[in-house]
């Protein structure tokens, strides 16, 4: 009897899978370009070209360094056949490259030597004509589907979209839009974007962050928040780790990784302590190590989670006297401010959690502040890890039956515990 066993997840080989669908002239080609220089981090681009050559047009004109344009590997392909779209994943791979653009996928359904087009030539050929005809063209559409996904770097499909009508009584009624794809077909990707006039709003994807997302001409910064949630392949426990056993760690810093683990719910995670060897949990490392570096001046101690969620919401009120290397105006680089993509996901998770409303901002400011543990007087002030930490927490209470009143009650309770923490100082 075959064994098998479970192993803690993680994103080590996570790679994004990105769609962009709309109508001829919305932007699908600039566009993936665009993402596919922020998803490469310097890495070789290439796209299969089924439009006749229409992506060159992005290519670089020699001698004019003026014109915008995007360096990227170009395959030019005619015939749109399972076959030679494995080929080409293959010559990918063997090129070692970052990032593939397929421009158009929908090609290899309806386009010549696609899908459509084999069954029609396999119904020929066997009884039962296009019928009995689909059980080799699932069969060869399953291999290209492996190879393509299981490409080593990023991909990026595009998919044309058209209007779907039906007819019924002898009335023709508009459905909607209708993707050039077989149906279903966006849930092989991660993520779906519509394009229309060159603005994307996600329509699909498996991050709740990013759910609903609109963003005008999506590039680099948009790619970045994708690689946010696919963690760059890390584990993200050893991330923590990592920041804990650097130089320079301050008190604040412990903090913020305390909240940040607390949202990804990772203060259990099972570790070996870095310098007894022992087994350990990560919670109970980072307030070890938080309480290490912390100043004699704040005079609180936190025995377990609960108290080090004080400390933070107390901070986030007292100002936090310390020294800190990590803050503006040290000596030290600060911090990486709130990326845009970050600041327009900020709202649409706000909204998840019963605080999306125009006079709310008092309190979406009193909350970011005990999640975080500073006070900030806008969204602006948020550094990167600071915006990240907090969009991972709305997203956890936003997936909740009852999001917007377990949020309501986990804020409460770090105001509780904040007004505690300040009272034993005081004392």
């Amino acid at each position: 009897m075959t064994t098998f066993s479970f192993a803690p997840a993680t994103r080590e080989t996570a790679k994004a899978r990105i769609a962009l669908q709309g109508p001829g002239g919305s932007g699908k080609t600039k566009t993936a370009l665009r993402m596919a220089e922020g998803l490469a981090k310097g890495g070789q681009i290439g796209l299969v070209d089924t439009e006749r050559g229409s992506a060159l047009k992005y290519a670089p004109v020699p001698g004019r360094p003026d014109i915008e344009a995007h360096e990227f590997a170009h395959l030019p392909m005619a015939f749109c056949s399972p076959e030679n779209l494995i080929a080409a994943v293959k010559a990918a791979e063997e090129a070692r490259l970052a990032v593939l653009i397929i421009d158009s996928w929908s090609h290899f359904w309806a386009g010549k030597g696609g899908l459509l087009a084999r069954v029609e030539e396999e119904g020929k050929k066997i009884s039962g004509g296009k019928f009995s005809a689909w059980d080799p063209v699932n069969r060869m559409e399953q291999d290209m589907l492996d190879a393509l996904l299981g490409f080593p770097g990023h991909v990026i499909v595009t998919m044309r979209t058209k209007n779907d009508y039906e007819l019924a009584n002898g009335k023709v009624t508009k459905l909607g839009v209708k993707t050039v794809q077989r149906e279903g077909a966006e849930y092989e990707v991660d993520v779906v974007i519509d394009m229309v006039e060159g603005v994307g709003t996600v329509t699909k994807t498996r991050y709740s962050v990013l759910t609903g997302a609109r963003v005008h001409h999506p590039g680099e910064e948009f790619a970045e928040a994708i690689l946010d949630q696919l963690g760059q392949g890390v584990d993200p426990v050893q991330v923590i780790v990592d920041e804990l056993l650097g130089e320079g760690l301050t008190y604040r810093r412990a903090l913020e990784l305390h909240a940040r683990a607390q949202a990804r719910n990772l203060l259990g995670a099972d570790l070996l302590h870095p310098k007894t060897g022992e087994p350990a949990k990560l919670g109970d490392l980072i307030r070890e190590y938080g309480q290490a570096v912390k100043p004699a001046t704040t005079g609180v101690t936190s025995p377990s989670a609960r108290a080090a969620d004080a400390e933070a919401a107390a901070a986030a009120y007292s100002g936090d006297p310390e020294p800190s290397d990590d803050m503006p105006g040290t000596s030290a680089s600060a911090p990486a401010p709130v990326s845009a993509p970050q600041m327009r996901m900020m709202h649409a998770c706000f909204a998840k959690v019963g605080l999306g409303a125009k006079d709310a901002r008092e309190q979406r400011l009193r909350a970011t502040a005990l999640i975080i543990g500073r006070q900030i007087g806008s969204a602006n002030e948020l550094a990167k890890d600071e915006a990240q930490t907090l969009l991972d927490t709305l997203a956890n209470y936003g997936e909740r039956e009852n999001g917007p009143a377990d949020f309501a009650e986990m804020v409460q309770g770090l105001e509780d515990d904040a007004a505690q923490a300040a009272a034993a100082d005081a004392a």
